[in-house]
């Protein structure tokens, strides 16, 4: 799944991927789990399938998230929570 992610670097791939999702994603070989994390843009079951957030960042780019977005994702908050966490020092316990 990181090694699809990252081949999203290029123009002609990510052309590509929005033409045909599923098929560019069995063409790297991703499991049925993977692809329908994909397709779901379940970004939590993406890191939890192995997906490195370096990588699955790129896929979010894609669809014009920022990392502010994920950030809120992945700890439970909306974008403009996180953001406000991160504004006030952060989180106070990890």
């Amino acid at each position: 799944m990181n090694k699809m992610f990252m081949s999203l670097r290029t123009a002609a791939d990510r052309e590509r991927f929005l033409a045909d999702e599923q098929a560019y994603c069995t063409e790297f070989g991703l499991t049925p789990g993977q692809q329908t994390a994909v397709a779901d843009r379940d970004w939590n079951a993406m890191l939890d399938l192995g997906g490195s957030i370096f990588y699955v960042y790129k896929l979010a780019m894609l669809d014009g998230r920022s990392m502010q977005y994920l950030g809120g994702v992945f700890t439970g908050m909306t974008e403009d929570e996180f953001v406000a966490a991160l504004r006030s020092g952060g989180r106070i316990n990890g």
